[in-house]
Formats: C-alpha cells, sequence, structure tokens
C-alpha cells in the first residue's frame, strides 16, 4: 500500500513511518510541508496517489485549547474534514488518530467503541467533531490512542510524562503528579505496530481503540518509572483539584480495545510496553 501520514516526525508519525517501512510505500508529511487546517495545503496529498491517508496532526496541548478555539477547531476539526474530504474524493481509506478524551470520565470502567462519547473539554470536542467529519468517508478507520509515550517525543509538548519524570528526578526536584486520575499509557511503537496490522488484515472499516492493555493514575505510572530506573525520588500523590488547569479533564478515561480481541488481536501490557520504552531510550541496559 502507498500510505500518506500526516504529522510524520510526530511521536506516532515517527513509529509509523518505521512500521509500514516493512511492506510498504510510507510517504511522511510534516507541519512545515502540510497544513491540515488549509484545504488547498491538503491538495498535495493527491499528488502522491496514496491508498490511505493518515492523520496524526493535532492540537493537544488541553489547557491552550481552552484559550485558542480557533487553532483547536481548525486543527482537529476541519482538519479532519480536509483530510477526509480529499481521501473520499480519490478513493483512500481515511485513518483519524483520535483521543481518550472523547469519553466524559464518569463510567469508573474500562470505555469500549460501543460507549457514548461525551467530552468535557475543547480539546475532546474538536477531536470528536473531527471523528464524525472522518465518518462522511465509508472508507475509514478511527484509532483512539490515549496518554502517549515514543522515542521521538511529542512536538508541540516537548518530550513526554516518561521523560519529564526522569528529569525531575536526575534534579532532584520533589515531584507531584495526580493520583485520581485514570488512564491508559500507550507505547507509540506499539500503536503503530497495530494500525499497520488493522489496515493489513483489512478489519472492518469503524473505530478502534488501540491503546496498551490495562490502567493505571499518573502517580502509578511515575512510580513505575522510578521503580523500573532504580531511581528514588520524592514522589508525592495530589488530587486534580490542586493542579492549576483550566481545562476539565476526565477522571476515568481508561480504554479497552473490545473490537481488536473480537478479532483475536491484542496490545501488550502498558508496563511491558515501557520497559522496551526505557531500554530504546537508553535509561535502562538490556538484559540478555
Amino acid at each position: 500500500m502507498r500510505v500518506a501520514v500526516i504529522g510524520s516526525n510526530g511521536q506516532l508519525g515517527t513509529d509509523l513511518m518505521k512500521a509500514l517501512q516493512d511492506g510498504h510505500d510510507a510517504i511522511g508529511f510534516t507541519h512545515e510541508n502540510l497544513e491540515v487546517s488549509d484545504y488547498s495545503s491538503c491538495l498535495k496529498l493527491k499528488e502522491h496517489h496514496p491508498d490511505v491517508i493518515i492523520n496524526t496532526a493535532a492540537f493537544h496541548k488541553t489547557d491552550q485549547c481552552e484559550d485558542d478555539l480557533v487553532k483547536t477547531f481548525s486543527v482537529n476539526t476541519i482538519g479532519a474534514r480536509n483530510v477526509t474530504a480529499i481521501s473520499k474524493e480519490i478513493g483512500a481509506i481515511t485513518v483519524l488518530i483520535s483521543t481518550d478524551y472523547v469519553f466524559d470520565g464518569n463510567k469508573k470502567k474500562p470505555y469500549t467503541e460501543d460507549d457514548p462519547t461525551n467530552p468535557i473539554n475543547s480539546y475532546g470536542i474538536s477531536k470528536l467533531a473531527g471523528e464524525l467529519y472522518t465518518e462522511q468517508n465509508p472508507k475509514h478507520y478511527i484509532a483512539r490512542v490515549a496518554s502517549l509515550f515514543g522515542t521521538a517525543g511529542a512536538s508541540g509538548k516537548g518530550g513526554n510524562f516518561v521523560e519529564t519524570m526522569i528529569a525531575k528526578a536526575k534534579n532532584n526536584e520533589v515531584i507531584s503528579v495526580v493520583d485520581d486520575m485514570w488512564m491508559s499509557p500507550t507505547y507509540t511503537k506499539d500503536a503503530a505496530s497495530m494500525l499497520k496490522k488493522i489496515m493489513e488484515m483489512k478489519l472492518p472499516f469503524g473505530t478502534y481503540h488501540t491503546a496498551n492493555q490495562g490502567y493505571c493514575t499518573w502517580f502509578q505510572f511515575a512510580q513505575e518509572i522510578f521503580r523500573i530506573t532504580g531511581s528514588n525520588p520524592v514522589l508525592k500523590p495530589i488530587e486534580t483539584r490542586q493542579m492549576q488547569v483550566k481545562a476539565l479533564r476526565p477522571k476515568f478515561s481508561a480504554l479497552e480495545n473490545a473490537r481488536l480481541s473480537r478479532h483475536g488481536l491484542r496490545m501488550r501490557e502498558w508496563r511491558m510496553a515501557l520497559l522496551e520504552y526505557l531500554v530504546e531510550k537508553g535509561h535502562l541496559t538490556p538484559t540478555v
């Protein structure tokens, strides 16, 4: 397949480009050479005649999304509409990367693809609207991911949670992390590999949760990072209400990959993914 990857130098996009090198023709587009919110810019996708267009572009700084609604909806919603329109016109499959933030967090157990959406912040609303536009192409996959960490780091956030924790520990900082917000940490390498499988197996079009198995609080995630790396910083649990943030966050947004399971597909548990990530980044010496 010829696959166009929008956001090819981002955290997930980088791993998608690596995964697709094996057996596919991957064409990468960075923010510098394609602006999803500009339809005329998206027209250059047509020049490459892709079979699949994967849109990883997103404005995901959750608090800034509350302040800059124009950028939020231009990238996350109008961008998805533009990519879908062009995909549909050339007969390509549209793949949108979405988020656990389309849920409100009130379920108290992992969300499946069949659960009703109800976003509680502007980022989540903009991504859900992008999902609705994506569904206008019958040939579409919506892949919901959560709490991503990958070796490339998030271009818009300057790293990821794992790197932030390790840096704070090295600086001997007192680290406070929320312990009442549950999610599914997801290694971008695993998400990219699963997306490739979904396309190669030609699974039925629709929405798929593609998160690593299991869930934890951000505090528990930090504990595991320090346990594996042998660090022992001062780590304090705090409540969400103690954070100075503008956007509401779902208290429980863990994802269950129910549809993948129906097709015999399973993603590994998040702790195993974290271990490989730490080795790959050089924070651990691999054991033979």
